[in-house]
């Protein structure tokens, strides 16, 4: 597998959580979530991990005095976001990983399997997974060669569509050496005027290339927006304690 550098998104506000402290910071089994991120990330071995912060950034450089980090300034979605990043990837060759600081879980075993994925004519790979409830998701619709044809949000999918039980998780692995250039492509015509990272897969694919899906437990890409949130995972790490791996 090719070198793999880590690109954590951990700019948002978090104002669901209904505190002074940033949304990262906060504990989960009685560790700053992004601590458990950043540990999977030293055990699979990343060559480089940035940090994309913004409002609230002091209380993540005084948790993590040595983390590397990028500013994004204004809020203009996960793709501006990963933008962001660009200066501190330079030069890099090999797999870029896309993580959320609000998604702790995601074990090293599984960050490898989407790298991994990355390889020949697949540029990218998105990781899915099959949550009870879907209808909070895009849904990732493939094709018969199990290859990623494209995600389609739940507002805008057809009845067929929000049939799908796999759904879009937002982290996925990318060749280095093309990412910026996609991203440079993705536009804001949408009703929040952001750009979404996702977009690079229609953008990828039609350049020729193959997308790739892998397919993990519901657990590991639990993301965690409000207080109520982070309780319900706590219960979940209670019931399944095997899924909270060692410190690095």
């Amino acid at each position: 597998m090719s070198p793999v550098a880590a690109i954590v998104l951990a700019a948002g506000k978090g104002s669901r959580m209904g505190s002074d402290l940033h949304k990262v910071l906060h504990p989960l089994a009685g560790r700053p979530m992004l601590a458990h991120l950043l540990d999977s990330l030293a055990q699979l071995g990343a060559a480089r991990t940035v940090v994309v912060v913004g409002a609230g950034r002091e209380q993540i450089l005084a948790a993590f005095p040595d983390l590397p980090t990028v500013v994004q300034e204004r809020q203009l979605g996960t793709g501006d976001a990963v933008r962001a990043a660009q200066p501190a990837l330079q030069g890099f060759a090999g797999t870029v990983l896309v993580l959320y600081g609000d998604v702790p879980l995601i074990r090293p075993a599984t960050m490898h399997k989407l790298c991994a994925a990355v390889q020949g004519p697949v540029a990218l790979a998105v990781l899915g997974f099959r949550p009870e409830d879907t209808r909070a998701y895009g849904r990732l619709v493939t094709a018969p060669d199990g290859s990623l044809s494209r995600i389609v949000e739940h507002a805008e999918a057809s009845e067929a569509e929000r049939r799908i039980g796999l759904c879009n998780s937002g982290v996925l692995a990318v060749r280095g050496d093309l990412l910026f250039a996609l991203l440079a492509r993705v536009g804001n015509d949408n009703a929040k005027g952001e750009f979404y990272l996702t977009d690079i897969v229609a953008l990828a694919r039609a350049d020729g290339h193959s997308v790739g899906c892998v397919e993990t437990d519901p657990l590991e890409v639990t993301g965690v927006n409000s207080r109520e949130e982070l309780a319900r995972l706590e219960r979940l790490l209670a019931d399944n304690p095997g899924e909270l791996h060692d410190p690095a």
